[in-house]
């Protein structure tokens, strides 16, 4: 079910502070917290004795305490203290994951620890760039993770579901073009000659006629980066001159928890008006809501396909994008299954 040597999305830098954080990350429950010096331990979330969550527990320095029994686990997650008794077994060890900070996230390793490098952590360079903004939030999902790819590899549903801020008419009608290699889709629709929705005619800052783009480009193990903005019509933008427009790129992070729930990490990042700070928030708000249209979409779909476990989803032109990224995704599983992973390799 899930894609394992990969980094994915834990949190925002913000969320990991002095305390334990516990998040389950493809069905496997670990617990976060950031040192005194500013480092990151990551660690599985269950203490060897009697199997309590030590995201339960709490810290004394960079030593974390179970709260049943009081076992002391220090940032590497090794144990150091067991009550009752002098010295500690070798069974008291517990399960350590590679842990990086970058581009405004925290990321986990899920696979093989020795694999872990942190070049391999998504290109999300829009959102550490001084010359771009960028900001979001995150919302826990009640579907599977490929439910989230397909709706945002496939943006006609703007139309429909989005109406009142971000959806016209023309999305729906608009042709797509959609092209894959061995681990990326990218979806392109260009809309011309159009008035622009609610959103974007505030951050345009004008009414009048305008061209509008979506790229969508998936890559593994859950990201989709869209390419968003409009410029007016005539100055150029369909040739690649978009310095009349306005332009953003919609990050999307989707990091399965289990087979129906995952953690969306969503933001924004942008390179015009960066100095208005008011702005970037209420970019952010109008995300959320959006995207609280989504979720409400989505989980009823979950619900139904839970229920209806005899039905089977039909594609039509429009899910291109996602019915590619779904293919790659079970490529990569199936070379998975073949080189037969084990699940824990650092017992």
């Amino acid at each position: 079910m899930f894609i394992r040597d990969s980094w994915y999305a834990v949190a925002w830098d913000f969320e990991i502070k002095h305390a334990p954080f516990a998040r389950t990350v493809c069905g496997e429950p670990i617990v976060f917290y950031r040192q005194m010096n500013g480092g990151l331990s990551a660690f599985e979330d269950c203490c060897p004795h009697r199997l309590l969550p030590l995201s339960m527990g709490c810290l004394q320095g960079d030593h974390l305490i179970c709260k049943y029994h009081g076992l002391q686990f220090d940032e590497r997650g090794q144990c150091v203290w067991v009550p009752g008794q002098e010295g500690v077994r070798k069974d008291m060890a517990i399960r350590l994951y590679p842990v990086a900070e970058k581009h405004r996230f925290v990321w986990v390793w899920i696979g093989d620890p020795s694999l872990a490098d942190e070049g391999k952590i998504p290109d999300l360079r829009w959102c550490s760039d001084p010359n771009w903004v960028f900001e979001g939030s995150t919302y826990p999902v009640k579907c599977n993770y490929l439910l989230l790819i397909d709706n945002l590899m496939d943006l006609s549903h703007e139309t429909y579901v989005h109406p009142s801020s971000i959806g016209q008419h023309e999305i729906a009608e608009a042709p797509i073009k959609a092209t894959a290699d061995e681990d990326s889709v990218t979806v392109t629709r260009w809309m011309f000659n159009l008035d622009p929705p609610p959103f974007w005619s505030a951050n345009l800052r004008s009414q009048e006629k305008c061209d509008r783009w979506q790229i969508c480009r998936f890559s593994l193990p859950a990201n989709v980066m869209i390419d968003v903005g409009v410029a007016p019509t005539g100055t150029g933008a369909p040739e690649g001159d978009r310095s009349k427009g306005v332009t953003g790129i919609v990050v999307n992070l989707m990091t399965p928890e289990t087979e129906t729930s995952t953690w969306y990490h969503w933001g924004m990042s942008r390179n015009f008006q960066t100095d208005d700070h008011g702005l970037t928030f209420r970019i952010r708000d109008g995300q959320a809501a959006v995207f609280a249209e989504d979720t409400q979409i989505l989980e009823a779909q979950q619900r139904n396909i839970i229920c209806h476990s005899d039905r089977h989803l039909h594609n039509l032109k429009i899910d291109a994008g996602g019915v590619y990224a779904r293919r790659i995704i079970e490529r990569q599983l199936e070379r998975q299954e073949s080189r037969a992973y084990p699940i824990d390799t650092t017992r």
